[in-house]
């Protein structure tokens, strides 16, 4: 049974959620803010998060941040939920590391969707592909662990950059447009949109590239979309 955390200090809310994710066979954890959020993250271990940006004391995206920042829960998926609707906001949600962003006042219906697709994502990005390791120009990947490497260093990815590094690394030289990328990495039903591909994109060129203006790795081809390097 999946465990799903909710942080948000409206409660209402909080037992709006609870109440749908428990009719579908969900576990529930609660928080009301955002320290009490992280010790539990850390000792609960939850399979996902649903995250309120504006929260009392520490803010969402200080949560979000330290969730990313610490190898221990960093691989934990995040769905932020917040009632600001600047498009800025969501892209700045998207670039510390959230998986998906949703906008109150929100479809109880379409939140349940969403959560299913994220854990989805999540569990796909721990199948091995069939080969196990990947090595090219200083990036090690072992799919089977989950771990990447630039240069020797450790790179703490969420579920979604990794599934997206897995999906380019295992088909390098090949081009992809954006709604190709979404609907290998994201699948069918998706709510995904291809601006937020860019966003999820420039987040993981921050993780692996040296420089993200001019990268080695995941390459842009203008006017189409993207690939990885030709492997020769």
């Amino acid at each position: 049974m999946p465990k799903v955390l909710i942080i948000d200090d409206e409660k209402d809310i909080v037992e709006l959620i609870a109440y749908n994710l428990e009719n579908e066979r969900f576990s529930v954890l609660k928080a009301f803010d955002g320290e009490a959020a992280l010790r539990m993250i850390k000792s609960k271990k939850p399979d996902l998060a649903i995250l309120d940006l504006m929260l009392p004391g520490m803010s969402g995206i200080d949560v979000c941040k330290a969730v990313r920042a610490n190898p221990e829960i960093s691989d934990l998926p995040i769905i932020m939920l917040t009632a600001k609707t600047d498009e800025v906001d969501k892209i700045i949600g998207l670039e510390l590391g959230a998986d998906d962003y949703m906008t109150k006042p929100f479809s109880v219906k379409e939140l349940m969707a969403r959560v299913r697709t994220v854990l989805r994502r999540s569990q796909d990005a721990k199948k091995s592909p069939a080969k196990e390791k990947f090595q090219y120009s200083g990036l090690n990947i072992n799919y089977a662990s989950c771990h990447v490497m630039v240069n020797g260093k450790p790179v703490n990815l969420s579920p979604t950059e990794l599934k997206l590094l897995f999906f380019f690394s295992e088909h390098p030289g090949r081009v992809y447009t954006r709604d190709q990328i979404i609907d290998n990495v994201w699948g069918d039903g998706t709510f995904i949109t291809p601006r937020a591909v860019d966003v999820h994109i420039r987040r993981l060129r921050s993780q692996i590239e040296k420089d993200v203006e001019k990268p080695k790795y995941i390459l842009t081809v203008r006017g189409f979309g993207y690939k990885f390097a030709d492997i020769k």
